[in-house]
Order: C-alpha cells, then structure tokens, then sequence
C-alpha cells in the first residue's frame, strides 16, 4: 500500500506526532503524483478545496483530505459537474486531533475497504459523522473556545483560571486556552468562520476578543 501525505506546518507536525514509521508513507510537496499513490492524505485541502481539479481524473486512488472548513459535496458541485467516480472522504485532520488513534471521518460517496486503511493510519477506531462544515468534535471545541474568549472579554474570568475550572469542574483534559495554543487560533477562527457563514446561527459568531487575537497572529 502506497501512502502519501501533503501537508506543512501545524498540520503536518501533528500528522508526525502520529509517530507512524516513517518508512510506511511518502511526504509530497504538491498534488501532481497523486497517481502514483494508493492512498493520498491532504491535510491542506481546507485551506486548498481546488486541489479536487488534480484528483478528478484518478478514480483508482482513495482520497482523504482534511475537510472541516469544507462540506466535500459543496466543494465538489463548485468544482465540477462531471459524473462522481472519485474515491474521496473528508477527516478531523486538526492539530491534537489528527494524532488520535480514533479518526473522525466524513463518507459522503460511500467509499468502500477503510477499514485496513485506517488500521494501517494508526486508527485503531473510527467515527463516521455526517458530511458538515465542522463536523462533530471541532465544532464542539470551537464553540467552548469562543464562549471562553466571551467570559475573558466579560471580566468574569482570566485564561489560566478558565482552564483550571474546565480541567477540574468538567473533567476535561484540556482547557479551552490550551486546546488554542495547541490547535492554532488560525484554525479555531476560520473554523467558526466558516459554520457561521453557512449556519448563520448566533452560537457560531466570532468573539471580538478571539477576532482580535486571531487579526494580531
């Protein structure tokens, strides 16, 4: 099984915390030699959605590509009006959360054989959700971040005690300021940005206090 990954920053450092071996997949620099793979994983694909103009003749190769920001079908409708012959999922491929050994996936053409696939990723289980801006996790995540950067911007609280309150009230493993640093206020933002273009619903409207932090990165 031929395995490439295309991916930089955060999101490529995360993939490597997967600490796979590296021997067992190939690091590409563009989409070009997507042929020459059996599986190609684009963790820039959220930020890059006209990648799919270079996998549409490929309908050999399964493709998985980051797609939180993204609702697979809308991209795909956007992109091209052919016929759907190509082997595509979307997946959590956020900072903390692509390095799980659960992956969170999104099947919205019925792909076929993934669960070897998946075992041979590092992900010993597997969530299926429906094909959302957002998906399940993320979205959640997001939603506490913002609440919290409304409670901080209030004078109610300060980041460190926002964190140990989650921590020790909630029983969370991180607090929302932590899952921040970890995950990249760039994503949490375009992230809320994008459910709430395409929800409009006031739950998902950006904090100014994480609009500005995101505006000083």
């Amino acid at each position: 099984m031929k395995i490439a990954v295309l991916g930089k920053g955060k999101k490529a450092e995360a993939w490597k915390a997967k600490n796979l071996d590296p021997n067992s997949y190939t690091w590409v620099q563009d989409t070009k030699s997507n042929h020459e793979f059996d599986i190609f994983i684009d963790l820039e694909f959220d930020e890059c959605p006209q990648n799919l103009l270079d996998y549409l003749n490929n309908s050999t190769t399964i493709f998985i590509v980051s797609a939180v920001n993204i609702n697979l079908e809308t991209a795909f409708h956007n992109i091209s009006r052919k016929p759907m012959s190509l082997k595509i999922i979307g997946f959590n491929a956020l900072p903390t959360m692509v390095e799980r050994d659960t992956i969170e996936y999104t099947n919205p053409y019925g792909v076929e054989g993934l669960e070897p696939i998946f075992t041979a990723l590092g992900y010993s289980k597997n969530t299926k959700v429906e094909s959302r801006i957002g998906l399940v996790t993320p979205r959640i995540i997001a939603m506490i971040i913002n609440e919290a950067f409304y409670t901080v911007q209030e004078g109610t609280a300060n980041e460190r005690d926002i964190d140990t309150a989650m921590k020790l009230g909630v029983n969370y493993p991180k607090g929302p300021f932590e899952f921040l640093q970890q995950i990249g206020v760039e994503y949490i933002y375009t992230m809320l940005e994008a459910i709430y273009n395409d929800t409009k619903e006031e739950r998902y409207k950006i904090c100014p206090a994480l609009k500005k932090a995101y505006l000083n990165i």
